[in-house]
């Protein structure tokens, strides 16, 4: 390879200087030669700059993205609260926390498409079209009528998940353009505004609904996500070309199953996703049933638990980037099943309860931004972004799935049911961190390697 590089340089008299980015795309130019591919040389670039000013206007274009899309899902509890209680309160539990489940499910499968359209044309024209739709969603979510669930179903698990992966996974995956050494940094400041949502989402909900109805309440929302996309449109951008878009058959990243250690991943995540969000939406109502109703304190239970996973979704990157990042992903959801198990389903007291929402919080962090980290690690520069879309479309069936087998437990809302809901959220986190635990020794083999 070296010496193929060595000639074009003396063809062309031009010095060139050969970096690990350059030899992973001539790589690729070769495999896809080989299989009868017709495609342009690869353009070769330097190492990610790993900072400067256009560097972080894009993780700040991320984060506002993030904050807009996944920050929504992520506040989803509040919906859930309102609509169980009031607004779709002739359906049960189960029915209505699909809404969550099928809208993470629909954002995480069109992932896939979104990272092979992110790899082919980059995220001039997503970020725009993405912002256009998730707004127009909230819009008509705010004129839906009560206890006519279709329309919740069609404008906020259908339209908004449809329009949210156009810019929230190509907004992680533009940061591995950007940062390599300090690549987990930079991820966990879009997740940790994910968690931002988190926070402000329920409490806004919570604040304005009884003042101004759900419908206005809704349209502030819509007008706080179309000004982060207005933001971000001219603040994210990548350093590599646009490339034809790969036939049908290509545009999953199929492939990248051969490697084993993106298969692990995948099931880590696939349990992982089953089990991280159930604490997120039913830890409100678990400690409305474990004392005898809502008290001042029961709303707050979500936020702090967002509050928390900001921090955690951040500082660990920081540390990863040093220790290892798949070290840090496997701890940590460890870590997470651990708590569910020892602290949720021993909790009944809201100060126990909250000191669960405040550790969960952060240790649950690591795995949403770590995650794609990790994916990027193992992966060539060009398929980064279609990886990262197939990782979020194997964890989909996960997502669709966790939350409402979860509600199944909990039909009848009584202590004893929800500790079978705690139960089985601990056990599916664990054999999570059991997955992640080998991917990590497929990297390496030695106790204490950074990895």
């Amino acid at each position: 390879m070296l010496s193929v590089m060595a000639s074009a340089s003396s063809s062309t008299h031009t010095p060139m200087s050969v970096s690990p980015t350059a030899t992973i795309e001539e790589k690729t130019h070769e495999r896809d030669a080989e299989i009868g591919k017709n495609e342009p040389a690869p353009v070769v670039l330097g190492e990610p700059p790993d900072g400067g000013l256009d560097a972080w206007l894009t993780v700040l274009g991320s984060s506002l993205v993030a904050l807009s899309t996944f920050g929504l899902v992520n506040g989803y509890g509040a919906f859930n609260d309102y609509y169980e209680t009031t607004y779709l309160s002739n359906y049960s539990a189960t029915v209505i926390s699909m809404i969550g489940s099928i809208q993470v499910f629909i954002l995480y499968i069109f992932g896939g498409v979104a990272g092979a359209l992110f790899d082919a044309y980059g995220p001039r024209y997503m970020i725009p079209a993405s912002g256009i739709i998730t707004t127009f969603a909230l819009f008509m979510l705010s004129i839906t009528k009560p206890q006519q669930i279709y329309q919740q179903f069609l404008t906020q698990a259908v339209l908004f998940a449809i329009g949210a992966p156009l810019s929230f996974l190509p907004g992680l995956a533009v940061c591995a353009h950007w940062f390599k050494r300090r690549l987990a940094f930079a991820i966990g400041f879009p997740v940790g505004a994910a968690s931002i949502g988190g926070i402000i989402y329920p409490i806004m909900l919570n604040r304005l609904i009884p003042k101004i109805g759900f419908g206005w309440t809704v349209r502030i929302l819509a007008f706080i996500v179309l000004a982060c996309f207005t933001v971000a449109s001219f603040t994210i951008k990548t350093r590599r070309p646009p490339k034809p878009l790969p036939p049908l058959a290509q545009l999953f990243a199929f492939r990248a199953f051969r490697d084993v250690r993106f298969a692990l991943i995948c099931a880590g995540g696939w349990f992982t996703v089953f089990s991280t969000f159930n604490p997120f939406f039913y830890v409100g109502v678990y400690g409305a049933v474990a004392n005898g109703g809502e008290s001042t304190l029961t709303p707050y239970f979500l936020a702090i638990m967002c509050a928390t996973a900001i921090v955690g979704r951040i500082l660990p990157g920081y540390i990863a980037d040093r220790v290892g990042r798949f070290n840090v992903i496997s701890f940590s959801t460890l870590l997470s099943g651990i708590l569910i198990l020892a602290l949720w389903y021993t909790s009944t007291a809201q100060p126990n309860l909250i000191a669960f929402s405040a550790v969960y919080g952060f240790a649950s962090g690591p795995f949403f931004s770590l995650v794609t980290a990790c994916v990027a690690q193992i992966s060539p520069v060009p398929e980064v972004g279609a990886r990262i879309g197939m990782i979020f479309v194997g964890m989909s069936t996960g997502a669709l799935a966790g939350t409402p087998i979860g509600g199944v437990f909990i039909r009848d809302p009584t202590v004893a049911n929800f500790r079978h809901l705690i139960l089985f959220s601990g056990i599916m986190a664990l054999v999570g961190s059991g997955f992640f635990f080998a991917a990590r020794l497929m990297q390496s083999r030695k106790l204490f390697a950074a990895v």
